[in-house]
């Protein structure tokens, strides 16, 4: 059995029946067998079905708001906002695939027609995260079912019941079947099941390991691959930047989801001459209006971390660069709620801190913000691009050339200008160095769900 533990109280809120290694073996036999001929179907007709999918799971909102609470804590006040995001994805996607799909072709040549056409890969081998489990998802499925694909997703453990939701939906729409398949199965079938190729390609979300791991288990068997990683993303606030507007931005791009995100604010660079006021303003707005709390009360929005060890890893964090020089800013008994041991942790601000500190090097996927002062743009980019990560970054100002001329220099995959932890589904999703390879979403990301497939023909013979 596969066991969802919940975090608001450490009790056990679902548990699923593991699938057999045949059986899962068998769903990739009738995904492939199904494949065909949804791929024959014209794309209005698929737009037809996954439009009818999106329509019923946001019928379940009432069922997955509270659902999402118990498996992972998200607060209610705000699980309705990830279905928000879900639908404006999965639309948009929709309303694209017939131009982003539609074939390539070169200028007229006498006697001849050619094109490129973008068949569908076949099997889309999709495995999901717990910490955006609607959100994540819908990147990768509905633009393949949209592009002719066939459907396998593996769902993290801990949101296991998402993937239920998911096949819930895709049933109500009237999918073929055999087209979509969700297994509940463990790290070392989902290795074997790539090892074998019985994907065309996996689109993995989660850690460096994870993916390090996915890569391991395709090596040799020429199945594609798409990471999304870890992040470490950073900020930097320019001089002449909104000092309450950026705080205020700046603390729900790092504490939203109790900063688990893999585009969670976690580095912020503010120029030295308006350090002081934007670390008051975020201690003011942090002390104001953050609720740390049971995640099924309305005026909680702050909730538990996924799990007691996540919280800790955190809270050594913080320790660790508290005991290396760095002040903690926020007192943890505002927030009645942290409690030691347990996955409810307050948030937390540090000054004084510096690239020798883990906090500042290491993913905390939790609610801290180191903040750092810095001498001009030069030092920023510099500090900005000492990562391993790179999947977002953002900048903060009144001057729009000079703060995308920092973004310029930025290694990320994708740059901000006074905006943060936002996916906007008309740009592809990406990330550089450790934060993975490879786009989804936008007309980039039906490059990744197709293959070119090239047609020469000579009319006159």
């Amino acid at each position: 059995m596969i066991r969802s533990v919940s975090p608001i109280d450490g009790s056990v809120y679902a548990e699923v029946e593991n699938t057999s290694p045949e059986a899962a073996r068998t769903a990739f036999a009738a995904a492939r067998e199904a494949q065909a001929a949804w791929a024959a179907r014209s794309v209005a007709d698929r737009a037809a079905v996954c439009s009818a999918a999106v329509d019923a799971m946001l019928a379940l909102e009432p069922e997955i708001v509270p659902e999402l609470a118990w498996m992972m804590g998200r607060p209610v006040s705000q699980g309705a906002g990830e279905l928000r995001g879900f639908e404006e994805r999965a639309r948009y996607m929709i309303e694209i695939a017939e131009e982003a799909l539609a074939p390539v072709r070169p200028d007229p040549k006498e006697g001849f027609e050619r094109w490129i056409a973008r068949a569908p890969l076949g099997v889309i081998f999709v495995l999901a995260p717990w910490n955006f489990p609607y959100l994540t998802v819908v990147n990768s499925v509905i633009p393949a079912l949209m592009a002719g694909n066939a459907v396998v997703l593996k769902h993290a453990d801990q949101t296991v019941l998402a993937g239920n939701r998911f096949a819930q939906a895709f049933a109500a729409a009237g999918l073929p079947e055999g087209l979509f398949q969700h297994l509940v199965i463990d790290h070392d079938l989902t290795a074997a099941l790539i090892a074998e190729g019985l994907a065309d390609q996996v689109a993995f979300t989660g850690s460096v390991a994870g993916g390090q791991a996915v890569e391991r288990a395709a090596a040799g068997s020429f199945t594609g691959i798409g990471l999304e990683l870890g992040g470490k993303d950073a900020a930097y606030v320019l001089p002449d930047a909104d000092v309450e507007k950026t705080a205020d931005a700046l603390l729900d791009g790092g504490f939203f989801n109790a900063g688990q995100s893999c585009c969670a604010i976690e580095r912020v660079y503010v120029h030295r001459d308006v350090h002081d006021a934007l670390v008051e303003a975020m201690v003011a707005i942090a002390q104001r209006d953050y609720r740390l709390g049971n995640p099924l009360e309305a005026d909680t929005n702050l909730g538990p971390m996924v799990r007691a060890r996540a919280a800790g890893f955190v809270r050594g964090q913080i320790e660790g660069a508290v005991g290396q020089g760095a002040q903690a800013l926020l007192d943890p008994e505002q927030w009645a709620a942290d409690t030691p041991g347990t996955p409810y942790l307050a948030p937390q601000i540090l000054t004084g801190v510096d690239h020798s500190m883990d906090v500042m090097r290491s993913e905390s996927f939790g609610p801290v913000l180191g903040v750092m002062a810095v001498e001009d743009d030069a030092e920023a980019v510099s500090l900005m691009n000492d990562s391993p990560f790179g999947l977002t970054a953002s900048v903060w100002g009144r001057d729009i050339a000079r703060a995308t001329a920092v973004c310029d220099q930025a290694e990320a995959g994708t740059v901000f200008v006074n905006r943060c932890d936002y996916l906007d589904p008309a740009l592809a999703w990406t990330g550089v160095k450790q934060s993975g390879r490879g786009a989804t979403l936008s007309k980039i990301g039906y490059e990744t769900l197709t293959r070119p497939k090239s047609y020469h023909i000579r009319t006159v013979f």
